[in-house]
């Protein structure tokens, strides 16, 4: 049987990676999960790349897991090991996230492992032909990627439930009213308009982008707090950068900045 892959493709500062297991649907072997971890590592080390697109070969996101494959790995109570420089897709290990802004594009199909791939992204478009589930419970487990904690944050304890507990599939229609995709599209423009918006980010200062990302993560996971007294501190470098004066010279000249990333 064909392994699963990632695609890489640069245009610009934008890193374009495409989960591709056409044949099964796009369902996850362990190589498309560590070839998809290597790609997030590749984007999370170059300076020269700001903003990842995550999407999908063929008419549907993913399956889910192939469990035959992950069936073992998961008894043992771990996730497939990740190849050196690898960053972990799930984002679960916060030392071991890239660092960058994701955007996805989502189509047909996107159960189990792809709903929570698109938990640990930033900004999603959805094709109106979604359709998506957390079904682990229909086959005997549960949401081990991040879903039981994660849609709870982006949708409540109440709609989480209704979805977690059930197994039932979440439309286009009903993850923008939930507020889990920020665009619904036609089938087959979701990648152009998730290429438009990480062009867009990709325009920003990348250094301030990071940061905004990092204070971002920094609030959902340990509390308002701990973000709010990293506020001041972690400006401080920024103010000092090659960035923040064409930002200001920019402002001046009443002009399009050109950041650099420095």
């Amino acid at each position: 049987m064909t392994q699963g892959k990632t695609t890489t493709e640069r245009r610009g500062h934008v890193f374009l990676m495409g989960i591709d297991r056409v044949a099964k649907r796009n369902a996850f072997d362990i190589a498309m999960y560590q070839s998809l971890g290597l790609a997030l590592g590749e984007l999370d080390r170059d300076p020269e790349l700001r903003c990842g697109v995550l999407f999908a070969h063929g008419p549907h996101f993913t399956a889910g897991l192939d469990l035959a494959e992950w069936a073992a790995i998961m008894s043992a109570g771990r996730f497939p090991d990740m190849p050196e420089g690898a960053c972990e897709p799930m984002g679960l290990d916060e030392a071991a996230r890239v660092r960058k802004p994701l955007v996805m594009a989502v189509q047909g199909i996107c159960f189990t492992i792809g709903l929570e791939l698109l938990l640990a992204t930033d900004i999603r478009v959805a094709a109106s032909d979604l359709r998506m589930a957390q079904i682990e419970v229909k086959r005997g487990f549960y949401a081990v990627g991040g879903g039981t904690v994660r849609l709870i944050q982006e949708v409540g304890w109440g709609n989480a439930m209704r979805y977690l507990l059930t197994g039932d599939e979440i439309t286009a229609e009903a993850a923008l009213r939930l507020g889990l995709v920020q665009d619904v599209v036609e089938p087959g423009k979701q990648l152009d308009r998730a290429i438009e918006i990480a062009e867009t980010i990709a325009e920003q200062a990348p250094l301030g982008v990071q940061a905004t990302l990092a204070s971002a993560r920094l609030a959902r996971a340990q509390g308002e707090p701990a973000a709010n007294a990293r506020l001041l501190p972690d400006l401080i470098p920024l103010m000092a950068t090659e960035d923040m004066q064409e930002g200001f010279r920019s402002f001046m000249e009443r002009r399009k900045a050109t950041f650099s990333g420095r």
